[in-house]
Order: C-alpha cells, then sequence, then structure tokens
C-alpha cells in the first residue's frame, strides 16, 4: 500500500491522523516500510497492523513511544506486553511527550511572515523586536519563520503575562543552547554517515533526546519547587 492508501486505511478508526503523523513513526523506527527503487513507500498488511497498534496505545493507554517501542519488540519475541487500563490517565510527564509530539507535527512545515507571527502570537511588533534582540526567536534567511519560532513566541508571550520579560528568560535561552550542545555531539557521526538510513535514525535519536531534555528540565523544576518552604 502506498502512504495515501495507509492514511485512507487508518482513518477508519483514527480520524485525526495524517501523512505527517505517518511519517514521524516510521523516523522514531515504529514502523519500516519498504521503498521502491524511486523511493517511494510500500507498507505491507503488517506495516499497517503495526501502525495501527501504535495509535491505538496512543489513544487507549496514552502511552509514550518508547514504551510502545517496548510492547512492539516484545510481542516479535512472543510475550505478550501488560498494558494498562484503557481508562488510566496519563502521568505528567506522558502527557509532556504527547504536547511535544502534536506541537512538532503541528509546525512541522510552517511558514510565517512578520505579520502573521506577531497575530499567531497575540504580539506586538515592539515585542518581536525585543525577543530577537535577546536571540529567543530568529527569522530565517528568507525573512519568515518556520513553526519552531512561532512555538518559542506563543511561549514567551504567555510567560510575560506572567511578568517574566525577555530579559528574564536569557537563562533559559542559554541553557537551551548547551543542551543542543549535547545533542549534536551524539548525533553529528549519524549525520555525517552515508546511509540515509542512518542519516534519518540521527534525527530521530535528536527529537528523543530533545524530549528527554525537555522532561528531565520540568522534572528538576517540579523538584525544587517542591523542596520551597
Amino acid at each position: 500500500m502506498s502512504i495515501g492508501a495507509v492514511l485512507a486505511h487508518l482513518r477508519d478508526e483514527f480520524p485525526e491522523v495524517t501523512i505527517s503523523k505517518i511519517r514521524f513513526l516510521e523516523a522514531e523506527g515504529l514502523v519500516e516500510p519498504q521503498r521502491t527503487p524511486s523511493g517511494y513507500r510500500k507498507f505491507s498488511p503488517a506495516d499497517v497492523e503495526r501502525l495501527a497498534y501504535v495509535l491505538r496505545m496512543q489513544r487507549d493507554h496514552y502511552l509514550p513511544l518508547r514504551v510502545i517501542r517496548e510492547h512492539l519488540d516484545a510481542m516479535e519475541r512472543g510475550a505478550p506486553p501488560a498494558l494498562p487500563p484503557a481508562d488510566a490517565r496519563p502521568g505528567p510527564m506522558e502527557e509532556a511527550d504527547r504536547e511535544l509530539v502534536a506541537a512538532a507535527e503541528a509546525s512541522s512545515g510552517v511558514r510565517l511572515g512578520r505579520a502573521e507571527l506577531l497575530a499567531a502570537a497575540g504580539a506586538g511588533d515592539g515585542d518581536l523586536v525585543e525577543w530577537e534582540s535577546y536571540g529567543l526567536v530568529a527569522s530565517g534567511p528568507d525573512g519568515g519563520y518556520d513553526g519552531d519560532a512561532l512555538q518559542v513566541a506563543r511561549l514567551v508571550a504567555e510567560l510575560g503575562r506572567y511578568g517574566l520579560e525577555p530579559r528574564h528568560l536569557r537563562a533559559m535561552k542559554a541553557a537551551a543552547d548547551r543542551e543542543v550542545a549535547l545533542v549534536e555531539q551524539v548525533v553529528a557521526p549519524l549525520r555525517r554517515h552515508r546511509n540515509p538510513q542512518t542519516r534519518a535514525h540521527a534525527e530521530a535519536t535528536a527529537r528523543e533526546l530533545a524530549t528527554l531534555a525537555v522532561r528531565l528540565h520540568a522534572a528538576m523544576v517540579q523538584a525544587g519547587l517542591r523542596t520551597r518552604p
């Protein structure tokens, strides 16, 4: 089946699924369709069922992709995985995983002009000038803004409503830059590889490391706040 045919098949049960979602799950190593000589994906019935299982586990059990991958590995070994109750609610970290994935998918391919970014973030031109002066938001070579810039702008604007100004966020930007450097140390050798699959694995690894870094940061902030009198 082509990726379009797979999408049509899955939408009977999962109306919210998109082609970008299928591609994301492939990049995460949860499904490995064959490729034609011209590079088109060809999904087998087993691939489609595997995708449906992943989507079902996310929808019904709120499982992060890492756990779902472990379940699939266990099933391939013939060991049925233990599942939480279908009505179990996700914990804060699992919910953060779902929000990160949703944000990454929503921002994929987004390109905005300056006025569009300001409207989407609910900010004024003076705000954006200040954000850019602190390196929080940056435009591309064409002067436009991508989905990542939009996410940052919205979050900076939201924090501003609590009285946190761009100058207060410099420490967060510096910490993010250090985390980027750490991730790059891990994935740089993979990105230089000639094998396209290895390079794709590098991108999936970078996303996973970024998610773990965000979760660690959130856990440390929560732990620190709990210890305060």
